[in-house]
């Protein structure tokens, strides 16, 4: 501490005579050198030490906890020590929740995993900062000057700082409360973008949670129970916790070492499906990418390397939560065995193991692959995640989330399409609804695995005969001879093609005379490739599927089948004959007929993924993710007839005879009585308390126009035809819309007609919100398709204009309103306010069964 004190003392002393600012300088170099190694073995350093108590002075009395880190815990004091014994040593640092919050919309679940960053501690006089070295820019060379240069160019950071306490034979002790004590989760942010208000941590009811400090050779654990407090808590944190304006969490600070070295880095490639870390090689060939892409995958190796088929020297073993009730552990762990077949494919031998989770051991702990059967208050998605090496993509520990409540919607899924509690109820000792659940959790388990082992979304399977796991699935109902809805089939079993190609790329261990030669592997990893595109199968991920206005013909979720088209059909058929029966069946004896309404929901708007997949097909392009050289095709666009074809089957979706609820529906399901109030997986409604008949056909319509509209469809419609005039147009496209749902005769009966009137309004609201609003009327979208809408709006108008006076006196006073709206919208002073909003919000969808 001499020369500390002695440096701090000429900064802000005056300077005196007998020193030289040469002096100054080395002294204040010597203080803020970080230590590394045996450098400290000098004078100073000893009474540096001298000036500090050991550790084991320091500690005396405290509980100490052994382990990569040794913790010191002084429950007296409420204090936490770290012990840094390697200091300059790279380690990863990771935070999770082990107790969360239970709001599926905020996503604070148990046992979910923050970020993972590799960290070093390296000391700086009297503290130690915790520091984050920049891994996104790097030099791969042996030249440690040109590592240096690189490492200097772009900033890295500091984690935390710490005040060193104690220190004894070149391991220090730092004081990590504050560190521990602090929301390193990122809980207030998560609570602040979810509109939950403003909280904050309040350290006089938060403390380390002593049970979970623990201490292994590899990693250390240190868990502190946190309690957040805001004065105003949003609807959702009141929703699930007993003391809304306090609740508390668990978050867990976890220190791992790295691994050893031996594994070998495998190079990524976009037509193989895996994600993986990458970052800037400054060191790469002049004229080469400078990105360089790693897959993320388990270390597997072959004992016998020169084998063709051989056992793993460490299997990968996941292990499920010890608290999954059955049936449910069985179908979990069932799942996720699928995984095998694929190894197997790749050369091992009982490489990919699952077991329960011993009642004894931490699921957080990092030698643990796990999958965690999470609650929440309401339905969600399920995850899967990984810690990673981010220098290299190794998977260190593969780590599920499976929402509990997901298992119950697919239940009610099948109840709603097979009225099981009447006429057609099952044989005694079955249960076709449970099964239908089960192999859908089954086929979930392997999916979330599946991301955990390295393997990205394929949402480009479900034409290939359901060829991956790692797509998602609809369940796929059909009808039997006599009009029954049959679920036999609903989900598949096992692990798909397209898996087993992607786990070969990723796993395979090539011999000797291959592995490590870096231009016969890619060769090896190449051929496995093109065997997968000679066998039929493609890769499309998230980005080019889940956006409403991609282009895509075959990349969907929750569809069925090779063509849309057809399977919206069948989907529709299916529907219909489900609808035809709903009733008292559909729910159990004892239950509320308000609950009905539950049950008819995910039945009524089944289709809705296939619509979705059909509107892809409008102005719909095939590509790849092609590389020079492998002989894919250029992208091309949709055929004319199919996309005719995926119109019309949409149009249909939009008749009355469709939309129409059966008779004994529309006013058979009475309110909800004390006990069930309303939430959002509900019809809206505009009649109050009573149910609304109209409000499940305006969510089907929405929908339909929105994804016709999407500004993005719109913008390739309008271009298509300029390459290909066999295309249909966007004014094709729009006049068909509008021919279909104007032209048509009014149907006789009421309920009919005015769901008719309802589309019609909807159609006319979503052209007008497609144009844009303001006095600029600005919309998103290509400037072309904003004019073709325009000027079809300018069409409608007239045509409103001229056959408004026909008909009863509900459809003139219909045609009137619309005319009066698209006629101050073109040629009145307008108000961006005035443009129409929707106001039914279609019940949520995404996800069935677990995703």
């Amino acid at each position: 501490m001499f020369l500390s004190r002695l440096h701090f003392r000429l900064i802000t002393s005056p300077r005196r005579p007998d020193l030289t600012a040469a002096s100054v300088v080395l002294l204040a170099l010597l203080v803020v050198s970080p230590r590394t190694g045996n450098a400290q073995g000098s004078a100073s350093s000893g009474d540096q030490e001298a000036s500090l108590p050991t550790i084991g002075a320091f500690t005396e009395g405290m509980t100490h906890v052994d382990g990569f880190m040794d913790v010191y815990l002084d429950m007296k004091g409420g204090k936490v020590h770290l012990e840094v014994a390697r200091e300059g040593e790279d380690f990863l640092y990771v935070v999770s929740l082990p107790a969360g919050l239970g709001s599926n919309d905020i996503g604070l679940d148990r046992n979910q995993l923050g970020g993972e960053r590799v960290v070093r501690f390296e000391r700086f006089g009297p503290k130690a900062l915790l520091r984050v070295p920049n891994l996104d820019y790097r030099a791969e060379t042996d030249n440690e000057a040109e590592r240096r240069s690189v490492a200097d160019a772009f900033a890295g950071g500091v984690l935390e700082g710490f005040k060193v306490v104690a220190e004894s034979e070149g391991r220090f002790l730092v004081d990590a409360t504050d560190f521990f004590l602090r929301d390193a989760h990122g809980v207030v942010d998560r609570l602040r973008r979810s509109g939950q208000g403003t909280f904050r941590v309040d350290p006089s009811r938060s403390a380390p949670y002593a049970d979970m400090i623990k201490g292994f050779p590899k990693n250390t654990e240190v868990e502190m129970l946190l309690t957040f407090t805001s004065d105003a808590p949003g609807g959702l944190v009141r929703s699930v916790a007993s003391e809304p304006g306090s609740f508390s969490v668990r978050q867990r600070h976890s220190f791992i070492e790295l691994p050893p070295p031996g594994y070998t880095p495998r190079l990524a490639d976009p037509r193989a499906g895996f994600f993986g870390p990458s970052f800037a090689d400054f060191a790469s060939d002049i004229g080469s990418d400078m990105r360089v892409r790693y897959i993320a995958r388990h270390r597997l190796e072959k004992k016998n390397p020169e084998a063709e088929r051989s056992e793993a020297v460490e299997p990968i073993v996941y292990w499920l939560d010890a608290g999954t009730p059955e049936p449910v552990r069985s179908a979990l762990l069932d799942g996720a065995r699928w995984w095998n077949d694929a190894f197997e494919a790749a050369g091992f031998i009982n490489a990919f193991q699952v077991r329960v989770l011993p009642d004894d051991a931490d699921p957080m702990d990092v030698r643990y692959n796990m999958i965690n059967w999470v609650h929440r208050s309401t339905r969600g998605w399920s995850y899967g995640s990984s810690v990673t090496d981010p220098r290299t993509g190794e998977i260190i520990k593969g780590h599920v989330l499976l929402g509990s409540l997901r298992v119950r919607q697919d239940y009610l899924i099948a109840e709603g399409l097979l009225a099981p509690y009447g006429e057609n109820s099952p044989p005694p000792g079955t249960d076709p609804m449970l099964d239908m659940a089960l192999a859908r959790i089954r086929q979930l388990s392997a999916h979330e695995v599946g991301h955990t082992i390295g393997i990205q979304h394929n949402f480009a399977a479900s034409p290939n005969g359901r060829a991956s796991v790692m797509d998602y699935p609809a369940p796929l109902a059909t009808l039997t001879a006599d009009g029954q809805v049959d679920l036999s089939q609903a989900y598949d079993a096992g692990i798909g093609e397209w898996d087993t190609f992607v786990v070969r790329y990723g796993y395979t261990q090539f011999p000797d005379s291959i592995q490590g030669h870096a231009a016969r592997e890619a060769e090896a990893l190449s051929a496995i490739l093109k065997e997968m595109r000679t066998a039929g199968y493609d890769f499309i991920t998230d980005a080019d599927a889940r956006p409403t206005g991609s282009a895509h013909p075959d990349a969907h979720l929750w569809d069925n089948l090779a063509d849309p088209v057809e399977a919206l059909e069948t989907q529709m058929a299916v529907r219909e004959a489900a609808l035809s029966r709903f009733g008292a069946a559909n729910i159990r004896d004892g239950r509320p007929v308000a609950l009905l309404e539950e049950t008819l929901v995910p039945l009524y708007l089944g289709h809705r993924y296939q619509v979705e997949a059909v509107s892809k097909l409008l102005g719909g392009v095939h590509y790849t993710y092609a590389v020079k050289g492998d002989g894919q095709p250029l992208p091309s666009p949709v055929s004319a007839q199919h996309q005719q074809a995926a119109l019309g089957a949409l149009l249909d979706v939009l008749s009355p005879g469709q939309l129409a609820l059966p008779p004994h529906l529309r006013t058979g399901i009475p309110p909800r009585p004390p006990g069930f109030g309303r939430h959002r997986e509900l019809f809206g409604r505009d009649t109050g308390l009573t149910f609304d008949p109209y409000t499940p056909a305006a969510s089907v319509s929405r929908l339909v126009f929105s994804l016709l509209l999407d500004p993005a469809r719109t913008a390739r419609l309008a271009y298509q035809d300029d390459f290909d005039t066999s295309l249909p147009s966007l004014l094709d496209v729009l006049e068909t819309v509008t021919e279909a749902v104007w032209g048509a005769p009014v149907p006789n009966g009421a309920y009919e007609a005015e769901l008719q009137r309802l589309v019609q309004r909807d159609w006319t609201e979503h052209l007008l919100r497609a144009a844009g609003s303001g006095a600029s009327r600005s919309a998103s979208g290509s400037p072309a398709a904003r004019s073709l809408i325009l000027y079809h709006l300018r069409t409608l108008h007239g045509a409103l204009q001229e056959n408004m006076n026909e008909g009863s006196p509900e459809t003139q006073a219909h045609r009137m309103d619309l005319f009066d709206l698209v006629d101050r919208y073109l040629f009145r002073p307008w108000q961006p306010t005035e443009l129409p909003t929707p106001d039914v919000v279609i019940p949520p969808g995404s996800p069935i069964g677990q995703e």
